[in-house]
């Protein structure tokens, strides 16, 4: 609380002296007449605005000057005592909301781009839709070409299947209609895979096949595969879609990476987003955004987990972390993970699924091994991301975290994240806190999920540690925000409106255990300041202060004052990065 109340103090010095005084260098930019939230507790000043202020200055390398409140409204009035000149832009906000440009928490960048040049079936209603939107882009490619999507759910569909396995269809309608294509969709966890009968025979999967360590491949009474193929067995069809992917020329696969990457630039931009966290790239995948960053040829500020099995990384990070740009790309983190996803029933649990007696889930790397690369960040500098949903993955992961946090002087501030941290056994949760782990989490989660998680976990565990922002922010953990997309939509505003209300936007009906809940300024805060600060960007980004850059997301609602029903109306006016406006709505 001391803390805080000294920030807000500060920060009202701030704006006194930035409304009294003309900066000393030349202003390039004036954005000026909006309300602005500068995520530093102005709602707690004085002035009892619920916003902090009217207009920044910006300099010619992108970087707040001055931010404060004035009278004026036109461009003239800032002409005369700002230290503006001819050369100064101006920028007017016509009275919109403002807040630091959105940090997209957790997703996959360049898996965004794919799906958006690929089958997407997030919005899929039935096995038979998807079944016909695969065979319709089977018959547009040459034989033998792989048909590949993502984001189908089963238990998000409102037609049933009456041919399945587990609750999964299977691959007999699917296989009969691409007899001369090989089709790879990946659920919208990415924890599962529907494959058709062709890839299956390049994978020279068959009865016989055993389920590899950590996943599985899901049979009939009779022991034929079915088609779906859970977390570490899905390595079987990739390695097979890999094998035509390396046939492809190096610059023709660079091309088509590239083509992902400026959709995926052009989706978060259109959405508010000003920086993006990416949870996984390879070493070519960081080494062709340094390149871009490089180039200034990124549209918007990355930063990157790395991701590969242990014995490809060790003793190949020692030129890490990998800057590119000025403060455009980054990468100083390694990501891994222990279990799966609760929807493919991929989440490693203390207890049997509710719905699955005898399951507890997928232990899908061993926790030595896991422990194994703790270590190699800690050698490397980096920041451990550990992916962990089910209650007994989130467990191990603290307890291996516990054994290196504080352990000499320079690890003191590791802030080490936990990549979804969705389901904590309550003796947990306060372990946040106390050792300053980041639990790097998804609003849109836990209303997408409420149509089964209560189902999975039974009401008790459900009410008391699943999706537990309330409780961790209680607790003093830092709790950031993200879509995890393609696993959802990379819509902030649909995740701020669950994380408000953790209330479903199709069945308002639904909502799940609103007490945990968060407010409307700690929501901004986890898509802002709380982003920035775990990935040590704080410096730089997820404040309007001098000295950040001018990262701005403009929307046409107030999102502190707005009533509920009234979020999911809010158009994305402009997207800043740097000072530039990247995006603008033609609206």
């Amino acid at each position: 609380m001391m803390l805080h109340l000294r920030q807000t103090v500060l920060f009202a010095l701030i704006l006194l002296c930035a409304a009294c005084s003309s900066p000393s260098e030349p202003v390039a930019k004036v954005f000026f007449n909006g309300k602005i939230w500068t995520e530093q507790g102005c709602r707690d000043s004085a002035s009892n605005q619920d916003y902090c202020a009217n207009y920044l200055l910006v300099d010619g390398e992108g970087k707040i000057m001055e931010v404060g409140t004035s009278q004026g409204t036109t461009a003239k009035e800032f002409a005369d005592g700002y230290g503006t000149d001819e050369h100064t832009s101006y920028i007017d906000l016509n009275g919109a909301f403002v807040t630091p440009g959105l940090i997209e928490g957790h997703a996959h960048f360049s898996g965004l781009g794919s799906s958006l040049r690929n089958l997407y079936f997030l919005k899929s209603k039935s096995w038979n839709e998807i079944v016909g939107m695969v065979a319709e882009r089977a018959n547009e490619l040459p034989a033998g070409a792989w048909v590949t999507g993502r984001g189908w759910h089963q238990e998000k569909w409102d037609e049933p299947h009456d041919h399945s396995v587990g609750g999964y269809p299977i691959h007999d309608e699917l296989s009969k209609l691409t007899a001369e294509h090989p089709v790879v969709l990946r659920h919208a966890s990415g924890h599962a895979l529907f494959a058709n009968k062709v890839a299956m025979d390049l994978a020279n999967v068959s009865k016989e096949t055993p389920d590899p360590e950590g996943g599985r491949i899901l049979r009939d009474v009779q022991g034929n595969p079915t088609g779906v193929f859970e977390e570490r067995a899905m390595d079987l069809i990739t390695d097979a879609y890999q094998d035509f992917i390396q046939k492809m020329k190096p610059e023709e696969r660079k091309s088509e990476w590239l083509a992902g990457i400026r959709a995926a630039e052009q989706e978060c931009l259109r959405k508010g987003i000003t920086s993006f966290q990416d949870a996984g790239s390879t070493f070519q995948e960081i080494e062709w955004y340094k390149e871009l960053a490089d180039n200034d040829s990124l549209d918007l500020r990355l930063w990157a987990m790395l991701r590969h099995p242990y014995r490809e990384m060790a003793g190949k990070v020692d030129d890490f972390p990998v800057s590119g740009g000025q403060d455009v790309f980054y990468c100083g983190a390694i990501k891994t993970e222990l279990d799966g996803a609760l929807g493919s029933y991929g989440a490693w649990l203390l207890e049997e699924y509710f719905d699955n007696p005898g399951f507890t889930g997928q232990n899908t790397t061993s926790v030595a091994t896991v422990d194994s690369i703790a270590q190699l960040c800690l050698q490397h500098d980096l920041q451990l991301c550990v992916h962990a949903i089910g209650d007994r993955a989130n467990r191990e992961t603290l307890d291996v975290m516990e054994k290196y946090i504080g352990q000499s002087d320079n690890t003191q501030d590791l802030r080490w994240r936990i990549e979804h941290s969705q389901h904590l056994h309550p003796e947990d949760i306060p372990r946040f806190g106390q050792l300053g782990v980041i639990a790097s989490m998804q609003g849109i989660h836990c209303t997408s999920d409420a149509l089964f998680a209560e189902k999975r976990l039974g009401t008790e565990r459900a009410r008391t540690g699943a999706y537990p922002w309330r409780s961790l922010l209680d607790a003093g953990a830092v709790v950031t925000n993200g879509t995890d997309a393609p696993v959802e939509d990379v819509d902030p505003i649909e995740s701020f409106y669950a994380s408000v209300t953790r209330r479903r936007v199709d069945r308002p009906d639904v909502v799940f255990f609103p007490e945990q809940s968060m407010s409307r300024e700690e929501a901004l805060h986890s898509y802002t300041a709380a982003p920035a600060y775990a990935a040590f960007e704080e410096d730089i980004k997820g404040r309007l202060v001098p000295g950040t850059y001018c990262d701005l997301t403009v929307m046409s609602n107030n999102l502190l004052t707005c009533a509920d029903e009234e979020i999911m109306d809010t158009d994305i006016i402009m997207t800043v990065v740097g000072g530039i406006v990247m995006y603008e709505s033609n609206k």
